[in-house]
């Protein structure tokens, strides 16, 4: 890529040249003895109109320059305004991350308290029998938070990653508008065929530009998709660019480079004042049949008032304005905004991060959702604990009373232990005793006179 920088120096290195090449010219007659006047030896050997052509490239030149500074100024403007953007993204995906950490480690806490409390109060007996029921219970739980986890973990390294690669993009984005106006310039003095031919180059030029903005197709935007309007009449836009909110922005690329040809080639100044006329026509015909078309009426596009008109040679556009600076307030009289590539590139950048801006978003409201999920089967768990408490109880009383019929009575040896001693004692056959401990003073069989 050629640095616009140079061309001045190119041009004040021509022009030594030149002078030079004169003064030896003159002073080689002078040393023949065949000496001419200075304005004979000019008209024999300077062309004045290369030297005219010379000083007008070196102005052009000049202006070019003035305009890619003001530029890269702009684009340094935007770069930090991206900067600052990124800069509170991060901030606040690592509030909602250490949020999230703190939500979690105040339900394992309280989860660890509850158990803690239901099963200290519960005999050592029924611990066995229920252990292999609360691992039913609690493994599907582990699981779903390990799975909550982890999908954090991934949105995470995933934004993460977007946003360096966006802060690369950022960085690269007056290099890649240098290389766009490059190629477009090379192009433009291959394409000398009909309209047709440059009408398909501006389109490709568009497609390419919305690539490198990081937009896809089909996802990002539509091409020549066909709409119909009140009066059944086919409208067919070039670019379609979806937005949030199914909003649209249409954009129509029109390339108008005979008249520019003409006026590159033109010698004489009258011959590329008249090129430049018609190039600044033809220009305004393209606006009038853009308003026209009236996209915004149709019935399945939301887009704003205004519509973008895609000129993809920058000197073009640039020699319209000069030749008439009310074209771009004409246009905004139509509602049509007239961008360049530089100018679109920095749209289609915002664009394609109002869709990471997005993205975002929708991965935060999933995680809040997510979250009401993991809340909702935590107070379950709780309810499930509860009713194993309940039940517990329940059984621990059961047991208590079962022993009470066993051991306790008011009467002297009324208690089925009792009874059943009092058997044994009365000479029943029996092989095995009740072990000593279940036997209590109620239990103990009376003397026999």
């Amino acid at each position: 890529m050629k640095d616009p920088l140079l061309f001045p120096f190119f041009f004040l290195v021509l022009g030594l040249l030149i002078g030079g090449v004169s003064a030896w010219l003159i002073a080689k007659f002078r040393w023949q003895g065949q000496a001419l006047p200075p304005e004979e030896l000019a008209r024999r050997y300077v062309s004045k109109d290369l030297h005219d052509a010379i000083l007008r490239q070196a102005g052009q030149a000049q202006d070019q320059v003035r305009e890619l500074e003001a530029e890269l100024r702009l684009a340094n403007r935007d770069q930090a305004t991206r900067e600052q953007e990124l800069r509170h993204i991060d901030e606040k995906l690592a509030d909602q991350k250490e949020a999230l950490e703190k939500l979690q480690e105040r339900f394992q806490q309280e989860f660890e308290r509850i158990a803690t409390r239901l099963l200290e109060d519960k005999s050592q007996t029924f611990a066995n029998q229920n252990q292999e029921q609360l691992h039913s219970l609690l493994h599907p739980l582990r699981e779903h938070i390990k799975s909550f986890e982890e999908g954090i973990e991934k949105r995470f390294v995933e934004e993460t990653r977007d946003r360096v690669s966006l802060k690369k993009e950022i960085e690269q984005l007056r290099e890649l508008n240098q290389q766009l106006s490059q190629d477009a310039n090379n192009l433009a003095s291959a394409l000398k065929g009909g309209q047709k031919t440059q009408g398909d180059w501006g389109e490709v030029q568009l497609e390419i530009l919305l690539q490198k903005a990081g937009l896809s197709k089909g996802l990002h935007y539509e091409t020549q998709s066909s709409f119909a309007d009140e009066e059944g009449k086919q409208k067919r836009p070039d670019i379609i660019i979806h937005l949030p909110e199914e909003k649209h922005l249409i954009i129509d690329s029109k390339v108008s480079l005979t008249a520019y040809e003409r006026y590159c080639s033109a010698s004489e100044a009258a011959d590329r004042d008249k090129a430049a006329k018609e190039h600044l026509e033809s220009l305004r015909r393209h606006i009038r049949d853009l308003s026209g078309k009236n996209y915004q009426l149709l019935e399945r596009l939301h887009p704003p008032d205004y519509l973008l008109l895609f000129i993809p040679l920058e000197p073009a556009f640039a020699l319209a304005i000069q030749t008439d600076q009310r074209l771009f307030t004409e246009a905004l009289e139509r509602n049509i905004v007239l961008v360049t590539t530089s100018t679109l590139l920095a749209t289609m950048r915002t664009v394609s991060f109002i869709w990471k801006q997005e993205k975002q978003k929708n991965n935060v409201l999933e995680i809040a959702r997510q979250s009401g999920l993991l809340y909702d089967k935590f107070v379950a768990f709780v309810d499930d604990l509860k009713n194993i408490g309940a039940r517990l109880d329940q059984a621990q009383g059961a047991f208590k009373d079962a022993m009470n019929k066993l051991q306790d009575s008011p009467r002297f040896g009324d208690t089925l232990i009792g009874r059943a001693e009092r058997i044994r004692e009365l000479g029943a056959k029996a092989s095995k005793k009740l072990p000593k401990e279940l036997l209590g003073p109620a239990d103990e069989p009376e003397e026999l006179e």
